[in-house]
Order: C-alpha cells, then structure tokens, then sequence
C-alpha cells in the first residue's frame, strides 16, 4: 500500500540525508515509524531552498521520498503567500493523492486542511492525526477542523487526537481515540533513564522548549530568588531559542540571578537529553496549548520529576506519581513547588523512578504499533511483505 503524507512542515534540502531532506522537531521520527508500516511513502511538504537550521533530523524510512511543495511566507505574511501559491501546491497535493492508496494528514496546519479535502473528494483512505491541543480551538480554523474530524471519523476515515485521559477526545464521535506521542525509542528509554537515588545538594533546574512567553521560562527564572533562600547554589538551565529570550536575560539580570541561569540557545536533540541527564528537576509551567508534549516525556525518560501545569494530557502523565501539577501557575507556586519536590529525598527518588516507568509506556515502537493496529484494523493489511 502507497501512503502520502500531506503537512505543512517545513524542510530543507541536505545531501547527507537519505531522502535529501531534514526538518526539525519529531517529525522525522514519526515519518520513519509511519514508513515502516507501508510498502511505500511520499512526503508532501514545503520545502525552503536554505541552509537548514541547527537541530535538524533527516527525514529517512522504508522507501520514503519526498515531494516537495512551494513554501508560504512565514508569520504575518503567511496567509497572503499561501494564496499565491495555492494552484501549484494544490495541483501537487491532488496528483500525489490521487496515486496513493492512503492519505495521512497531520493537523493543524493550513497545507493539511488541504490534504483533508483533497482526501475525501478523491474518496481516499484517511489517517489525519491531531497534534495539537485537541480540548481548545481557538481559531475558526480549528473549530473547522474539529467540526470535520467529528463529522467523517469512522470507517475508512482513521482519526486520532494527541493527548490522553479517562475520558474519550470526542462525545461526538466514539471513532476518535487518544494517541500519545515521543521520539524515544526502546533503547533510547534504556539508555537514557537513569532514576536518580538522592536529593541533590546543589540543584539544576532545567526547561526546554520554545522560548516564548506562554511557555512560562519567566516564571521559573522569578521564582528563583525564593527558591535560592532554601538551595543558594541552585541552578537554571533554559534551552531552546525563541522571541522572549533577550527579554528573559534581562529578566536574569534585573533580579540578580544572572549567575544561576545558563542560556543554552537551541542545542540538538542529543543536547537537550544531556541536559536533561545532568538536572535534577524539569520545569515546565506551560500555558500554551499542548497536545502530547514530547519534552515532558524526555524529561521523565531522563528520570526528572517533572513540575508543570493543567494542560491537555499533562495532569493525566504526571499526577502526583511523577512530579507535581501547579495549583496556580505564579512564581510562588513555582518555589512552593520546587522546594516541595525537593523537600524529602525518599519522595524525590520514588517521583524519579516513577518517571522512568511512566515515559517507558510511550515509546516510539510503541506508538507506531498502536498506529499501526487502528490502520490495519480499519484498511486491512498495510504491507504486501506481511
């Protein structure tokens, strides 16, 4: 069976890699896990000819190539490009559907809300995959977007939303079911989960992620001064890169902590498990939509308690087993937090072991087998070699 996969994100050209292709995030990932369970797959996705950002992944499967589409301007001038572009990219998506047996779409995004369309004129088999926060829409778009979900899930039409919980995503649909996400494979979970066995003298906190002001560093870094009254060589490591960094160095600065936070920038993803092995608590007081945050599950492979927040699946992940969910999201929850996690070593290492078995659940085999088993169960068999 032929699947094309029709997405928004974006790639660059690279010649070292197998499908001369990288982008960044989990994406390449969970192509070359989707490529494993078809005969063959095609990527239809803008590409920019640029040099490629640092911390990018090849984009390599099982018979795996690309096609790729005119990138839209990025930011304010998106939605203008993607009109001008819009009768090549269209022209592209529709020939490579209509020469596929299946359809995967990950969602949201303006270039899959096309391949949607397309998918279901064409009458196609379709797989879509909601990566974001499935539990808020906050666009006309998304509330679209879940309007077509809920509307055509069942049969041969394959949905899943990111995220977790007791309850189902949709009251609507039953066909729609929860599906988590990672780019850790089993022996990545093997090699990286390392429960820690005592209280840290001098603690390193660390976050990772998008450096923007909903993603809640500023918190972290204001609730130092408190935390540094119980732990005075406690320690900050913030990675990632993003619009809120020169603010959140000057925030350092201004509160007299400059020399307990240290400014990683973005590091590659063998750099952000590093850290993560080196910390001791993972901070993460989010107030942005999140579907499956992969972050928090390397945190937790690392064998890092994690403190965060009341967002989509996270609560249902952590509990009170692997960290603590913020009952507020302030500074001062924070420090309450930090010094609670902090407080008593024999909590502390069973939230570290803790974490070590709950990431271990959610593997990236894991994920492509549970996939895997929807879309067999709704196409039949996806491989002509079994």
């Amino acid at each position: 069976m032929k699947l094309v996969v029709v997405s928004h994100k974006q790639g660059w050209p690279d010649a070292d890699a197998p499908s001369g292709y990288v982008t960044d995030g989990g994406f390449p990932y969970h192509m070359q896990a989707v490529s494993n369970l078809f005969d063959e797959t095609e990527v239809v996705m803008p590409i920019a000819m640029a040099p490629s950002p640092p911390g990018t992944g090849a984009l390599r499967g099982h018979r795996l190539r690309i096609l790729p589409l005119v990138p839209p301007a990025q930011g304010g001038g998106r939605r203008k490009s993607l009109v001008k572009v819009l009768p090549a990219n269209l022209g592209r998506i529709w020939k490579a559907v209509q020469q596929a047996d299946a359809v995967h779409v990950p969602v949201p995004g303006d270039i899959g809300m096309m391949g949607i369309l397309v998918a279901l004129i064409q009458r196609k088999r379709l797989f879509v995959r909601h990566c974001g926060n499935w539990l808020v829409q906050r666009s006309p778009a998304e509330h679209l977007l879940k309007f077509i979900m809920e509307r055509f899930a069942g049969g041969r039409n394959v949905m899943l939303a990111t995220g977790g919980g007791v309850a189902p995503p949709s009251a609507k649909n039953p066909a729609i079911k929860w599906i988590f996400s990672s780019g850790l494979t089993r022996a990545d979970l093997k090699k990286y989960g390392a429960p820690r066995t005592q209280l840290p003298k001098q603690p390193r906190l660390v976050i990772a992620c998008r450096q923007e002001r909903n993603k809640g560093t500023h918190l972290v870094i204001e609730s130092l001064p408190d935390v540094m009254q119980a732990f005075p060589g406690v320690h900050l490591e913030v990675v990632g890169d993003g619009r809120a960094l020169p603010d959140l160095k000057q925030q350092a600065e201004a509160l007299g902590v400059a020399d307990h936070v240290t400014f990683h920038g973005r590091l590659p993803h063998k750099g952000v498990l590093e850290r993560m092995q080196a910390a001791d608590l993972f901070c993460y007081p989010t107030q942005s939509p999140e579907g499956f945050p992969k972050v928090v599950l390397e945190a937790l492979a690392s064998g890092l308690p994690v403190i965060t927040t009341a967002v989509s699946v996270l609560p249902h992940l952590i509990g009170d087993r692997s960290g603590h969910i913020l009952d507020e999201v302030t500074p001062a929850a924070m420090a309450t937090a930090i010094r609670h996690c902090l407080a008593d070593e024999t909590r502390y290492v069973r939230m570290s072991q803790q974490a070590v078995e709950t990431a271990a659940q959610y593997s990236l085999e894991a994920w492509e087998e549970t996939i895997g088993g929807y879309l067999e169960a709704a196409w039949g068999p996806l491989r002509s070699d079994g």
